[in-house]
């Protein structure tokens, strides 16, 4: 940044030529040399990203299976229990869940029940998944899409919830 002087068209007392100096900055020069850097950091970015190549060791152990089926628990408006397609009674809940988690392993016990239900079963049901052995539990519900003119809570189509 400087300031280049020009002759103005003029003379002093002198005959002199008076000199005004020229105070506008070029930043052409600065644009030129920022987008210059910014090729530079694009080109060079991707190049950083790459890691350390390592050779991985082989290894027999069987692959860690993901359970096929998601883990649903439903209780029914009437009562019943179900994990997954099977009906289950009370006395045996704790000890079904226990099997499969025995089986497959801890994964997300995926709860859902019927809204008329009161809080107290479904809070009874959630302590039996947590005595099966599960500790991951998220509960399923149904949502209503809001359109135009619509209040929460009231009538329309409802969609899948977060089920899996």
């Amino acid at each position: 940044m400087g300031a280049s002087v020009n002759a103005i068209g003029g003379s002093d007392d002198d005959g002199e030529a008076a000199y005004k100096p020229l105070a506008d900055i070029n930043i052409t020069p600065m644009v030129d040399v920022m987008l210059v850097l910014l090729i530079i950091f694009m080109v060079a970015a991707p190049l950083l990203v790459a890691g350390v190549p390592v050779e991985l060791p082989k290894t027999s152990a069987a692959r860690m299976g993901q359970a096929k089926k998601p883990m649903v628990v439903t209780l029914a408006a009437d009562g019943r229990l179900q994990i997954r397609d099977e009906f289950v009674t009370r006395e045996n809940l704790i000890p079904r869940l226990a099997q499969v988690r025995a089986a497959e392993g801890d994964a997300v016990v995926y709860v859902r029940a019927d809204k008329k239900l009161p809080y107290g079963d479904v809070m009874d049901l959630l302590g039996q998944v947590g005595q099966g052995g599960f500790g991951r539990v998220s509960l399923l519900s149904q949502s209503v899409p809001k359109g135009p003119g619509q209040v929460p809570g009231g009538q329309g189509a409802a969609t899948p919830g977060t089920a899996p």
